[in-house]
């Protein structure tokens, strides 16, 4: 069977790769801003940077339990894009309004309420919210706006980002192939908490890499207070509307993946960006 027998399926592919290899959130947020950013991250104190990446870390923690357990589980319900970029736009503007103390309290809030919209957008595609893997495609996400300052720059686009967290985790993923040999069933479906707390935390911490990233460049622009507030409301709404297009993008291409396969959808996914460049 292939995806160019169907039409509609098709269109949703190019429209996902539209969505994936479409402008870095740090470019987005220099456009909003009107200049660059990354002069103003690099005059943030070694210690912010440093608290900084420990509070994504553990706001990613926090969030994912909290996104999926808020939503109802019906797959193929349409999702409320715009509410969650309302509700983020809100905390970012409190957040920004008193800067640095109050954007660390602001983080937890905002991080959450963007895994929430992004578990949204997976549940209107039609995943399980109550399945580990969904769960685990949802953190993946986070990892889709920058790179860390210890990669290549040149390692860009979906599938490299899609890698980079499955090569993290091999050894991980040995030790519950191992599981899911002795019991029939699959890897992600039947996992004791110790594991599936083991795998969240290795997955999490790679994930905070490039997600800490982004999150130095949203503080870095919040920083001033008063000017920060109306910053961090327009900020907030920008970073929930891309990891919004990523989840879209990221759940659409899993979905095809599921139904046409991983070499066939990646292929074809390929060969979009090709015909792009070429034509």
């Amino acid at each position: 069977m292939s995806i160019r027998d169907n039409p509609q399926d098709y269109k949703d592919l190019k429209r996902a790769v539209a969505l994936l290899e479409s402008p870095s959130l740090t470019a987005r947020l220099s456009g909003l801003l009107g200049s660059p950013i990354e002069s103003a991250v690099r005059a943030l104190p070694g210690s912010v940077a440093k608290k900084i990446n420990g509070a994504v870390a553990a706001a990613l923690h926090t969030s994912a339990d909290a996104a999926l357990w808020s939503l109802e589980n019906h797959p193929k319900k349409q999702a409320s894009t715009l509410l969650h970029k309302v509700y983020a736009a809100t905390s970012g503007a409190v957040g920004g309004a008193f800067g640095f103390a109050a954007l660390f309290v602001e983080l937890p809030i905002s991080t959450t309420i963007m895994m929430r919209s992004v578990a949204d957008v997976a549940r209107s595609e039609g995943f399980d919210l109550n399945d580990f893997a969904t769960k685990q495609a949802c953190i993946e996400v986070f990892a889709m706006g920058g790179n860390s300052q210890a990669d290549d720059a040149t390692e860009t686009g979906y599938y490299i980002t899609r890698s980079f967290t499955t090569q993290a985790m091999q050894q991980l993923s040995k030790e519950l192939a191992a599981i899911a040999a002795k019991q029939g069933s699959k890897v992600a479906s039947k996992l004791s908490p110790g594991m599936a707390g083991k795998w969240l935390a290795v997955l999490i911490e790679k994930v905070a890499a490039r997600y800490g990233v982004t999150i130095s460049s949203k503080f870095a622009a919040q920083a001033v207070p008063v000017i920060g507030a109306f910053t961090g409301a327009a900020i907030n709404a920008l970073f929930t509307d891309f990891y919004q297009d990523m989840a879209r993008g990221h759940f659409t291409v899993k979905r095809l993946e599921e139904q046409y396969g991983y070499e066939q959808i990646k292929s074809e996914y390929a060969r979009i960006i090709s015909n792009k460049l070429t034509g």
